[in-house]
């Protein structure tokens, strides 16, 4: 019998990977989505087939993470071997203008969600989405499974909690409990509210005569870049383990927003210099200024490594919103043509 996968956070980035990732495993995975009066399956639709076919492996619950009782309804209906817990407010700027939902959300939603697996008696393995946003003000580098967290942001502290509660759990419970550390991870289905789709949509659409200019904060923050495909990969690993643990993952290498930035206009033939400002509005109340992983851990015990380089991943990126671009100037063309 094939083995079940419940994920939070299944519409997300990280979702839609490791749901690709579990099925090419031979698994039926399971996603709690919440309800919206629009679409928001974008990202996994081209895995969705009919539910009522004999060969759909990939079903969709509503449900939420402030919704504890809901939670344990579905994990008692689905019976999953594993619970990836991906679902969270998950953009540390917005994060400090909704502080309290955050908390709720990426803190408290993770304590439901513990004890909601808990409460079945369920022989459940858990994986944890922690943040390298924890580390903050970063009291080393490069910053190991070791490292004092210091988060530096409403996103950070919550992400902490739910770091705690699951090491707590896995104490006190017995648990397999594992929190994954990633460092930043992209991707062509990364949000375009984050600062690397930001700049690569920018980029392309300047090139395809359909933006004027890109709007930015803090170009010197340093960030360690991976590519969200491989990661999943390594959450899936911590689950396979005989004990359960917590792992650094990243590529080991830091970048500056201003480097991706060079990089992203360099590929589409552009000087960024002529299309970049600086608005105070996009920077945080408290800045995090270098975070650097060390996933030699993960490495050891995982056998994991990242395999997309910083240069491919802004290449991957930038062709991708490239075609997207494109796109969307014919369409802007035809309809001017058609309007006429």
């Amino acid at each position: 019998m094939a083995k079940k996968a419940l994920i939070t956070g299944i519409t997300g980035q990280d979702g839609s990977y490791l749901s690709e990732f579990l099925l090419e495993k031979g698994y039926e995975v399971h996603g709690i989505i919440r309800r919206s009066s629009s679409f928001n399956t974008q990202r996994i639709n081209h895995l969705y087939t009919d539910p009522h076919k004999s060969d759909a492996r990939l079903f969709l619950h509503y449900g939420d993470l402030t919704d504890g009782t809901r939670l344990r309804e579905v994990i008692t209906k689905v019976k999953p071997d594993e619970v990836y817990n991906l679902g969270a407010q998950s953009h540390v700027r917005v994060s400090f203008d909704q502080p309290v939902y955050t908390t709720q959300v990426d803190a408290v939603g993770t304590i439901r969600l513990l004890q909601a697996v808990h409460d079945t008696g369920m022989n459940v393995r858990f994986y944890q989405a922690s943040s390298s946003e924890m580390f903050g003000k970063a009291v080393e580098v490069p910053q190991k499974e070791t490292t004092p967290f210091h988060p530096r942001s409403p996103y950070g502290c919550a992400k902490v909690y739910s770091f705690w509660q699951t090491l707590n759990y896995r104490e006190s419970y017995g648990m397999f409990c594992c929190n994954g550390i990633l460092f930043n991870h992209e991707s062509p289905r990364r949000g375009e509210t984050f600062v690397t789709r930001k700049i690569t949509r920018a980029a392309t659409r300047i090139k395809e005569g359909l933006q004027g200019k890109l709007y930015l904060g803090n170009l010197d923050a340093k960030r360690d870049w991976g590519f969200a495909a491989d990661y999943v990969e390594a959450m899936w690993l911590m689950l396979q383990q005989d004990v359960p643990d917590d792992y650094i993952v990243a590529t080991g290498e830091t970048h500056s927003v201003h480097e991706y930035l060079e990089l992203a206009f360099d590929r589409v033939k552009l000087d960024w210099k002529q299309y970049v400002e600086i608005d105070q509005r996009y920077c945080r109340p408290a800045e995090v200024d270098l975070l650097l992983g060390d996933a030699s851990k993960a490495k050891r015990v995982l056998g994991w490594e990242p395999k997309v380089s910083f240069e491919e991943l802004v290449a991957i990126m930038i062709d991708a919103d490239l075609e997207l671009a494109k796109k969307e100037r014919l369409i802007a063309e035809h309809g001017a043509f058609w309007r006429n």
